[in-house]
């Protein structure tokens, strides 16, 4: 099979907007949680977010046709994107000139729904709904706005799979590739911030209610967490065919060199220790390693009591006897839901690059899971080699990635 690597990265998120901001606040544990206003308003029960400020410059890079079929989160993958274009060294004549694919992870566009809604009953007339209501309100949103603003020619596909939609987009893109589908793929994944986006998960008693001390609000494997913190924003990664990358002189970052999967079949909302560990052993497997060669895990966990524990349950079972140094970036970012995957992939490349593990910041009191693992509290210098991400969603769908450095 076709080795996969990783050319580009391009991230938008609640802790930088572009990958030198980003990994400055993951060496110096810097959260990005904050509260928001309109959820007070709304009738939250909890108004934690990540604060992700939306790009000012998307009026200076697309013209109003064009932007009027943006969705928040095409927005900030746009942006994204963009980044990693110029990260791997290609154009929009690349584009032009070559097959390129896409596929990017969305689960939804709730603004724009209920915003058409709310002018169809306001109006009483569906035609003032205006012309790009239907782009941005569809899931597939991100994938049919930016294959057409970059005028991509190849495999095109949004993946809607929960918290885990950017990590199986991420591997899917490497199967084709793999396989001599593709020669590059545009990777990645987005999700929306705006208040509306969130109130049915609010609703489940889903959040943190740590309303006084938001920046600690975010605690996974701690003792005393309370719930996740919702976040987003996007993460672009460009996977490219290795010969193809060397031909075209590009920077190779990293390689993709495993991809896990697995459904749980159980419970719609309850995670599984056995799940997340098939799909763990899967990407081991896919990468002809094992447990003892994996130096760092960006885990899943998203500091709910269920979840964090299942996962703790899983990794103490795989990796006990070789203990590899644990974080979950989301105690910084909080839960990036439909972007996660993607964008702790791109966490981890940045550790990777500079030679550190970020924190897992606010694990102060360890539960009687999380005792038994290697959780590094305050950032540690290590020399990462590979590393695996884990990502696990509503419905029980499991995703599992392991990178390996280039050297």
């Amino acid at each position: 099979m076709k080795r996969v690597v990783i050319t580009g990265m391009g991230i938008y998120s609640c802790i930088g907007t572009n990958l030198d901001e980003v990994a400055k606040s993951l060496y110096e544990g810097k959260s990005g949680i904050g509260i928001d206003p309109m959820r007070i308003e709304y009738g939250y029960r909890s108004p934690l977010t990540g604060i992700v400020e939306r790009p000012l410059q998307i009026k200076e890079l697309l013209n109003r046709r064009l932007r009027i079929c943006l969705a928040e989160q095409g927005e900030y993958a746009y942006i994204a994107t963009l980044e990693a274009m110029k990260n791997a060294g290609i154009d929009m004549d690349y584009f032009e000139n070559n097959e390129v694919g896409i596929f990017y992870g969305n689960d939804s566009s709730a603004k724009a729904v209920i915003d058409a809604h709310t002018i169809a009953m306001e109006k009483k007339d569906t035609t003032l709904i205006g012309s790009g209501a239907i782009f941005q309100s569809m899931n597939s949103t991100v994938t049919m706005n930016l294959s057409t603003i970059l005028k991509l020619k190849g495999v095109n596909m949004t993946i809607s799979a929960a918290c885990a939609s950017g990590s199986h987009a991420v591997g899917l893109g490497m199967m084709f590739i793999r396989n001599g589908m593709q020669d590059m793929v545009i990777c990645g994944g987005a999700q929306e911030t705006n208040y509306l986006s969130m109130g049915s998960f609010d609703g489940i008693s889903a959040f943190s209610t740590r309303i006084d001390e938001p920046t600690k609000a975010s605690r996974p494997f701690d003792a005393n967490r309370d719930g996740l913190v919702p976040s987003g924003g996007a993460a672009t990664l460009i996977l490219e065919e290795y010969e193809h990358a060397v031909k075209r002189g590009a920077n190779i970052i990293a390689e993709v060199i495993g991809y896990g999967f697995s459904s749980n079949g159980a419970n719609i909302s309850q995670p599984s220790d056995s799940g997340s560990m098939i799909a763990m052993e899967r990407a081991l497997k896919d990468s002809n390693l094992m447990a003892k060669d994996i130096d760092y895990i960006n885990a899943h966990a998203t500091s709910t009591p269920q979840g964090d524990t299942f996962e703790a349950i899983a990794l103490d079972k795989l990796f006990g006897s070789s203990f590899p140094m644990i974080s979950s970036t989301k105690s910084m970012t909080g839960h990036e839901c439909w972007m996660a995957g993607a964008s702790e992939v791109i966490y981890s490349v940045l550790m990777m690059q500079n030679s550190f593990v970020a924190p897992n910041i606010n694990f102060e009191t360890p539960d009687e899971v999380s005792k038994n693992l290697n959780i590094v509290a305050q950032t540690k210098e290590k020399n990462i080699d590979i590393f695996l991400s884990n990502s696990f969603g509503f419905g029980g769908t499991n995703s599992a990635l392991v990178i390996k450095k280039i050297k």
